[in-house]
């Protein structure tokens, strides 16, 4: 008791008899009382009140102005640079506060150097807007340029017309591993159609197609306009249509969708907007459209780090575990890699199985054995991957022995052993035979994301097939037949969605840009020539 009055006695010292007296001696702090006012602004939207607060706070020179005063006021001046009443006056203060912080000698931050470069563009100073950014990337640090600092000094080149100005910001942005979004892309095909610049039209098209995927209608107007100019009808590719093989070998070598050699095709392009069916065939044109996955050279990046990670765990593992090399399944693979189909066992035998006598469910993983099987053209089995203990439990068991034995025998299901996650053997599995991988694991470890994250979202759109059992009836939820991304075929057409807020992919709109090829060319009396390096369709 007297411990615990004591202790009351102490707290009740150290509770001041003014309650109020903190937050008084906070007020009483300057600097955090400016900094607390022009939050507030910021958050009010209230320039004209920050700059009074700045202007008393340098006329009084009580105010010792600091790195966050200075990056709030300017934050707030770039935020007005499009309300054309306060335009002016936003950007003729915040420059005089950019130099009064400099001439302090306070270090800049991304934040800040953002806000002066936004002013800059505004301005129409694309020059300055980027040299403050260079001059800032230079220095160092732990802060660096983001795609936001950059962009408003690569928006302004492009306004402007100033074209290799804009490209140079994207060489440097590619320098720092900064990915250009739609607006920064939308910009520079833009400029590059102003400025006939046919063959960086062709390549901005592209930077689409791999980083945006669906367009947004003010970046489909930028497309329509360049292909019905009469620069977009002479822009050809010397000739590269008529090695029709070697565009067909580069659509299938990129995973489908595209072949990357330059225009195909000749004269006045066609431009019509509607439709594509539920089977990726083109209402307007009648072209099907690729399911397109990754190109070889990602996907053997994919497989490799796969690989990588599997040598790290056996490198790791202690003295008690039993090592076994990943390399042996990688072997076995070899010998028996016929497969159209990886599936995860456990991830099938274990769904919906969380209620009192659940377990392992077989029939379930058999239900979806057998569905690949007749789904499949040449009646080929797929591989189940699941772990060395769970299939000694199943052998255990006299109702599944049979089964079990049956698939082991016919190379049906292989064994991952103790030690290693049985996740990167069904996933090296699938990423190597370029084949389906039945699973509803959403793949979202941590070990999947060392991946690349735009990579393997594209590779599971193409690869992964999901599963429902409803009252025991099972539903494969296949991967799409087509890809919603810009697609470029062999002929040289041009297929681009539309984004909507409509989620029916039927009332999708697609543009669909075509023109003669020399495939059309070729036909004669119903028939394909050949061409002169032996290519034919």
């Amino acid at each position: 008791m007297a411990a615990n009055g004591q202790r009351r006695s102490r707290q009740d010292e150290e509770i001041p008899s003014n309650p109020n007296k903190k937050k008084i001696k906070a007020n009483k702090n300057p600097e955090k009382n400016l900094l607390f006012n022009l939050n507030s602004c910021s958050k009010s939207k209230d320039l004209s009140a920050a700059l009074a607060l700045y202007d008393a706070a340098v006329t009084s020179n009580e105010v010792r102005l600091n790195q966050q005063h200075f990056q709030t006021l300017l934050y707030l001046c770039s935020a007005f640079i499009s309300d054309p009443s306060l335009q002016t006056v936003a950007i003729e203060r915040g420059y005089q506060i950019f130099d009064r912080m400099v001439s302090s000698g306070l270090s800049l931050n991304e934040a800040t150097v953002t806000s002066v470069a936004r002013l800059a563009s505004a301005k129409g100073d694309g020059d300055y807007a980027f040299k403050i950014v260079n001059d800032f990337a230079s220095v160092g640090g732990t802060s660096i340029p983001r795609l936001r600092t950059y962009a408003p000094a690569l928006l302004c080149f492009c306004e402007r017309l100033e074209a290799e100005k804009g490209y140079e910001v994207e060489e440097h942005m590619d320098a720092a591993c900064i990915a250009l979004e739609e607006a920064e892309i939308s910009a520079l095909l833009k400029v590059s159609a102003a400025t006939s610049r046919e063959n960086k039209v062709y390549r901005y098209l592209h930077k689409l197609r791999e980083y945006v995927g669906c367009v947004s209608e003010e970046t489909s107007k930028v497309i329509e306009e360049w292909f019905c100019g009469e620069k977009a009808g002479e822009a050809s590719g010397n000739g590269i249509g008529s090695h029709v093989g070697m565009l067909r070998e580069a659509v299938l070598r990129n995973g489908g969708g595209w072949h990357g050699h330059g225009w195909v095709g000749e004269g006045k392009w066609i431009v019509k907007k509607g439709n594509v069916s539920s089977t990726g065939k083109c209402l307007s044109c009648s072209e099907q459209l690729a399911c397109v996955d990754t190109n070889e050279v990602e996907t053997q990046k994919f497989v490799d780090s796969l690989v990588a990670l599997a040598m790290e765990r056996k490198a790791k593992m202690n003295s008690s575990e039993t090592k076994v090399d990943f390399s042996e399944f990688q072997d076995w693979l070899e010998k028996h890699g016929d497969y159209e189909a990886i599936v995860d066992g456990a991830n099938i035998g274990l769904y919906q199985q969380n209620f009192a006598d659940g377990g392992f469910s077989l029939s379930q993983l058999e239900a979806v054995v057998n569905e690949l099987y007749h789904k499949s053209g040449d009646n080929k089995w797929p591989l189940i991957l699941l772990h060395k203990k769970r299939v000694r439990t199943l052998l255990e068991n006299p109702t599944h022995r049979n089964l079990v034995d049956e698939w082991i025998n016919n190379g049906v299901l292989y064994a991952t052993p103790p030690g290693f996650n049985d996740d990167w053997y069904w996933l090296y599995a699938a990423a190597k035979l370029k084949c389906l991988l039945v699973t509803n694991d959403e793949m979202r470890d941590h070990i999947f994301e060392l991946l690349g994250n735009r990579f393997f979202q594209k590779w599971k759109e193409r690869h992964q097939v999901r599963y429902t059992f409803t009252k025991g009836n099972l539903k494969l939820e296949m991967p799409p037949p087509f890809s919603v991304v810009i697609q470029e075929s062999e002929k040289g057409s041009w297929h681009v969605p539309v984004a909507s807020q409509n989620n029916e992919e039927s009332s999708r709109t697609w543009m669909c840009i075509s023109r003669r090829s020399v495939l059309d060319s070729l036909k004669i009396n119903g028939k394909l020539e050949t061409s002169e390096n032996g290519d034919s369709s």
